[in-house]
C-alpha cells in the first residue's frame, strides 16, 4: 500500500451544493483523533460543519474519476489523503496527518529536516473552528481519495499554530 499526503492552504472562493451528510462514523473517525490532537494542547474541539463538509464532498466527487492527489484550491484550509486499495478509513487519515507532530518543532516553528507537518498544524491551528470532510474510493478501484477542509484557514507563513 501507498500513502501520499499533501497540504496547501487555499483561497479562492466556491459555492458549495448541498449534499447529504456522511454516515456519522465517518464524522466521528475524521474528528476523533484530530480533537484529540487539538485537545492535547488545550485548543477548542472542531466542530462539523455541513457547509463546509458539502464543500470536501464535491470536490472529492471531482476526484472519484481520477484519484488525482490535487488541492481544490477553494476558501478553507485543507488536508488530502490518497492511499492505494479500498480499505483506507477516515480514523486512518486523520492519524496520518496526527502523526506529523513528531516532525514539528514549535520553537522554530519549523518541520524537521525530510519532514511533513503542515497537516497537522492546520489540524491545531487556533484559529480553525469548523470542519468539514469526505471520503471516496477512486473510479476502478485506484485508491481511496479523502479531504478534510478546515474554517477559518491556518498555515500562515510565520505564524505558529497555537
Amino acid at each position: 500500500m501507498h500513502l501520499i499526503l499533501l497540504l496547501l492552504l487555499v483561497s479562492a472562493a466556491d459555492a458549495a451544493p448541498k449534499l447529504p451528510p456522511p454516515p456519522q462514523n465517518y464524522v466521528q473517525q475524521f474528528l476523533g483523533a484530530q480533537n484529540t490532537a487539538r485537545a492535547a494542547l488545550k485548543l477548542p474541539p472542531l466542530v462539523w460543519d455541513q457547509r463546509v463538509a458539502a464543500y470536501a464532498a464535491a470536490y472529492a466527487g471531482q476526484r472519484r474519476g481520477d484519484c488525482a492527489l490535487q488541492h481544490s484550491n477553494g476558501p478553507y484550509g485543507e488536508n488530502i489523503f490518497w492511499g492505494s486499495g479500498g480499505g483506507w478509513t477516515p480514523a486512518q487519515a486523520a492519524a496520518a496527518w496526527v502523526s506529523e507532530r513528531r516532525g514539528y518543532n514549535y520553537w522554530s516553528n519549523t518541520c524537521a529536516y525530510r519532514q511533513e507537518c503542515g497537516h497537522y498544524t492546520q489540524i491545531v491551528w487556533r484559529g480553525t473552528r469548523r470542519i468539514g470532510c469526505s471520503r471516496v474510493v477512486c473510479n476502478g478501484g485506484r485508491g481511496v481519495f479523502m479531504i478534510c477542509n478546515y474554517d477559518p484557514p491556518g498555515n500562515f507563513i510565520g505564524e505558529r499554530p497555537y
